[in-house]
């Protein structure tokens, strides 16, 4: 009673929603206010689906509480890491599994950082005190700043109900109120922007950790130079063909791999330091003032390979969804992080003690007796190093799609038991033909640096901008603290995404170049699906007047036996199937469902919470709305929502074995009108085309489903 949209007053809510602490915040104001098309979570059942900007908080409610220091509320759950349900065994299991995942990229840096660090610049940085030093202060304190303070410390406390990543922070920024026509539509833009550099880095990740890692045949025989290419490429096929399977799988089975690589490198960096132990002064922040102080373009030019420590930073935060914060963060304190510090200080003494070293320090911190055995290790935890990125990937195209920056895709939920496990299957294929293509083209690990970090860096730099937007707006922060935290990690960003625009030329075009694509699908399927949405809806028209209308035809419609279902994304106006079966077949079935369904910013809802059901003004004419109710995490099962109905005071019975479907397809018409541009317009078409099918979408039975087309002008 009392809910907006202008429903009748025989409406009958099957319940209300009573998720707990986790979601209770999020519902107050009218429970989310559903009716209002721009805060909307429908999962439209044709190929260009009105999926929502998010829930506003511009109708004058309170924001839901975030999720920072604890708080419960909408943004994160009562659980500190994000994740319900898990004892200390389970936070432990999903520990293991974080190791397997989420740190490979950083875990693997030391392969080839400091090894590119002394290459740049022909030599400009030297193996001597001053420039060991220094190189080894800026790795420990770029890692300090990046990954323990800006991310695992600060940013991963702010998550969309458990999700992390760019996407997230723009799911969150969609919520907020600003000034400035311009101010939110620049933010998500720009939050988009850094979406899309995630996708190019994205692709270079897998191509050079795994090629460094093979190169370390050369340092055993260099005769076996040939096979790196063959092997790297059969190793990147192994691992894109077995993502099918699942993160959670993925991640227990590299897990127990990934505590042996980092306890070696722990190891061999102790024994170094051991041996030089002098080593550890480098640790102070002294000495990477003076590397800048004396020689600030040497320094600088260092800057950019330096940054080569810190990538995987933005995918440790995308893969919070995956396992949490708390199994994340305190994987990384406990072990990554002192193993990683252990690394670079060995790496760093033996430098020292031998400036030839520089050629290969990773593999020649070790006898050689051992080297065969790493290099297996290193291409087993390159492998992992792939998978933190192609994992984030996932979880980044499964929140776009949420927010309606991409169309519907095949997303599979791979475990029972974490919700944000997910496998998407054209991301998992585009990207292994790219990390192919790099491969291919650039031959080896030293060629790839010189194009690695320009689009990492700059994600890096829009993550600051957008946390800190909402450390204003609805974390309520004082703007002294904003600006400051805004301040201080911008200061690091730049100065690291400045350094890596010497890399421009060198290859860092084709990170830029496949972010630039990525980015303008991103906005051409937003901006087209508003334009779409908008003219569709104006075609429909009010359900409620075409329902009254069908209730005063004189004579009554003619009934058939049987029941219809009428998949259509809202209650305001009537599913274009309905009325074309009406139009042309004149006839109605006995019984008429219409279902739209509601996709909540909460993980799941309870089957006996799912329904809520509208006799839209008559009571006797068995056309029925029912809006199913699910979690952005549930499986939206149209007949098992179906078989709910029952029993529960509805006009008539549905017969779910023998209903019949029917879905609107919409042909998009691209015509002169303004909007976008004409190549774009058909970049939007090509881009419908191929969404998922909703037959497979909804579970639908696909011998008693009807597709009835029409069309929209674009």
């Amino acid at each position: 009673q009392g809910r907006p949209g202008g429903r009748s007053p025989n409406q009958l809510q099957l319940s209300r929603l009573r998720l707990g602490r986790r979601t209770t915040a999020a519902f107050r104001s009218s429970e989310f206010r559903l009716a209002g098309p721009e805060v909307r979570a429908l999962v439209d059942p044709v190929r260009c689906p009105p999926v929502p900007d998010g829930f506003s908080t511009e109708r004058g409610s309170d924001p839901p509480a975030l999720g920072w220091s604890g708080d419960a509320g909408g943004v994160i759950s009562d659980e500190p890491d994000g994740h319900s349900g898990h004892g200390r065994a389970g936070i432990a299991a999903l520990t293991l599994a974080a190791l397997g995942v989420v740190f490979g990229d950083i875990g693997t840096s030391p392969l080839y950082a400091l090894h590119t660090v002394f290459s740049a610049g022909s030599g400009a940085v030297r193996p001597d005190q001053a420039g060991v030093y220094g190189i080894i202060s800026l790795v420990f304190w770029a890692i300090t700043a990046v990954v323990s303070v800006k991310y695992v410390l600060a940013i991963m406390r702010v998550n969309n109900d458990g999700e992390g990543g760019i996407m997230a922070l723009i799911a969150l920024i969609q919520r907020v109120k600003l000034t400035g026509r311009l101010t939110k539509p620049a933010l998500v833009a720009l939050g988009i922007f850094g979406a899309a550099l995630f996708y190019g880095d994205g692709m270079i990740t897998p191509a050079i950790s795994v090629l460094s890692s093979v190169e370390g045949l050369e340092v055993v025989a260099p005769s076996l130079d040939r096979l790196v290419l063959p092997i790297t490429l059969v190793v990147l096929t192994v691992l894109f063909a077995i993502q099918r399977h699942g993160t959670g799988i993925v991640g227990r089975l590299f897990g127990p791999i990934m505590v042996l690589w980092f306890s070696v490198l722990a190891l061999a960096g102790a024994w170094e330091v051991a041996r030089h132990p002098g080593i550890i002064r480098a640790l102070s922040p002294s000495y990477a003032l003076e590397f800048f102080a004396h020689d600030f373009g040497v320094a600088f030019i260092a800057l950019a390979s330096v940054v080569l420590v810190i990538t995987g930073a933005e995918a440790l935060y995308a893969d919070m969804g995956h396992f949490g914060r708390a199994p994340i963060s305190r994987a990384w304190f406990f072990f990554v992080f002192p193993a990683l510090t252990l690394n670079y200080l060995g790496q760093g003494a033996l430098i020292l003690g031998s400036p030839k070293a520089i050629d290969n320090p990773f593999f020649l911190l070790f006898p050689s007796w051992s080297r065969i055995p790493m290099i297996i290790l290193a291409t087993m935890a390159t492998v992992i190093a792939s998978q933190a990125v192609i994992s984030g990937a996932f979880s980044v195209t499964r929140q776009a799609v949420q927010l309606g920056f991409l169309p519907r895709m095949r997303i599979r939920h791979t475990s029972e038991l974490e919700v944000g496990q997910v496998y998407v299957p054209a991301i998992n294929w585009g990207i292994f033909a790219a990390v192919v293509a790099l491969v291919l083209g650039f031959r080896s690990s030293g060629a790839l640096a010189s194009a690695y970090g320009i689009a990492v860096t700059g994600t890096l730099a829009i993550d600051t901008i957008l946390f800190c937007v909402v450390l204003r707006v609805l974390l309520k922060k004082p703007m002294w603290v904003a600006v400051g935290v805004a301040a201080a990690f911008l200061f690091v960003d730049l100065a690291f995404f400045s350094a890596t625009l010497t890399k421009v030329l060198k290859g860092g075009w084709f990170p830029l170049v496949m972010a630039a694509v990525f980015f303008l699908i991103l906005i051409t399927w937003q901006r087209g699906r508003r334009i779409v949405t908008a003219n569709r809806t104006a075609k429909e028209g009010s359900l409620r007047d075409f329902v009254r209308d069908l209730y005063m035809t004189t004579p009554p419609v003619h009934r058939v036996a049987g029941t219809g279902v009428f998949l259509h994304p809202t209650i305001e106006t009537a599913p274009l199937a309905f009325r074309q079966n009406f139009e042309h077949n004149h006839v109605l079935h006995e019984n008429v469902v219409i279902l739209s369904i509601e996709t909540l910013r909460v993980p799941r809802v309870a089957e006996s919470e799912r329904l809520v059901i509208d006799d839209l003004g008559f009571t006797d004419d068995n056309i029925t709305h029912f809006t199913a109710r699910f979690g952005f995490q549930d499986d939206p099962d149209v007949p098992a929502t179906l078989r709910l109905i029952s029993g529960h005071g509805t006009e008539y019975e549905v017969d779910v074995d023998n209903a019949t479907y029917f879905l609107s397809h919409i042909t998009i018409l691209r015509t002169g009108a303004p909007g976008l541009r004409a190549w774009r317009k058909r970049l939007f078409i090509t881009l419908s085309r191929n969404a998922a099918s909703p037959i497979e979408y909804f579970n639908l039975p696909a011998e008693r489903t009807v597709i009835m087309g029409s069309q929209v002008e674009l």
